[in-house]
């Protein structure tokens, strides 16, 4: 069985789809890593150039009646093997609303999925049904956080999904930690950011990842040109620190 990862955090424009994709890029070199989005706006989708028209989607996955087998909506791409995101998920709350089997979608389409070793899923900053079947799938969370004062703001409600969904519905989930992104360190509030969020962590009975993710501008340029860092910019800080937190991932999955 696949060792299913969901990056999730409820705050948008945190850097969720940078880690999704940079994460599975690196997995992949180790083994055969699938990457799901889970997000309508699509991004990581966008990333890997995965088409959305006339091909099988997630949509099509967690709506389909007839249970079309997730294996029939993966493309190879030149940067791996993706399940696209579609704009048509923003009416999967709707569809599956009353149905008592919709927040499991995922888990069984990922129950008949073989041949991969990782699953990373980029999912949206919001808390509906699509983000619970993630986390009835996943065995860990990883949630990206900022060095600011409204870093927090959110997890808390995130939290409280998790746990319930790790009570009722997924007993094997667990938060993997916390990721500090688009860190400096280089000023004071930063730093005392860092001290705060490292403190929320373990009343959370997790932890801040001791990697952190620096910011290049190499990023923008390889989201630009639809690449990934490990094969964009091998080198650059923020792909040196991706590689470094696979490896503590890694680790303490063991």
């Amino acid at each position: 069985m696949a060792t299913v990862f969901v990056v999730a955090n409820q705050k948008g424009g945190i850097g969720k789809s940078t880690t999704a994709t940079n994460l599975a890029g690196i997995l992949g070199q180790k083994a055969k890593t699938l990457l799901i989005d889970a997000d309508p706006q699509g991004n990581s989708t966008s990333t890997y150039e995965a088409k959305v028209d006339d091909v099988a989607t997630l949509y099509d996955v967690m709506i389909d009646s007839e249970k079309l087998p997730i294996s029939e909506a993966i493309q190879h791409t030149s940067n791996g093997d993706i399940v696209a995101s579609d704009p048509l998920l923003v009416k999967a709350e709707k569809m599956l609303d009353g149905d008592l089997e919709g927040f499991y979608r995922l888990k069984d389409a990922l129950d008949d999925l073989d041949g991969y070793k990782y699953i990373v899923i980029d999912t949206a900053p919001s808390l509906n049904i699509i983000l619970y079947n993630c986390l009835i799938a996943a065995d860990k969370v990883i949630i990206p956080v900022t060095a600011d004062s409204y870093a927090m703001q959110g997890i808390k409600q995130l939290y409280d999904t998790i746990m319930s969904v790790k009570r009722r519905q997924n007993r094997e989930l667990s938060i993997a930690g916390l990721l500090l992104v688009r860190y400096s360190g280089r000023s004071n509030l930063e730093r005392e950011s860092k001290e705060t969020i490292e403190q929320s962590a373990k009343e959370m009975g997790t932890k801040l990842f001791n990697t952190v993710i620096r910011e290049c501008v190499k990023t923008k340029e390889a989201q630009e040109y639809k690449k990934l860092l490990i094969n964009y910019a091998p080198n650059c800080n923020t792909c040196l620190d991706y590689i470094e937190f696979s490896k503590e991932l890694l680790k303490n999955n063991k």
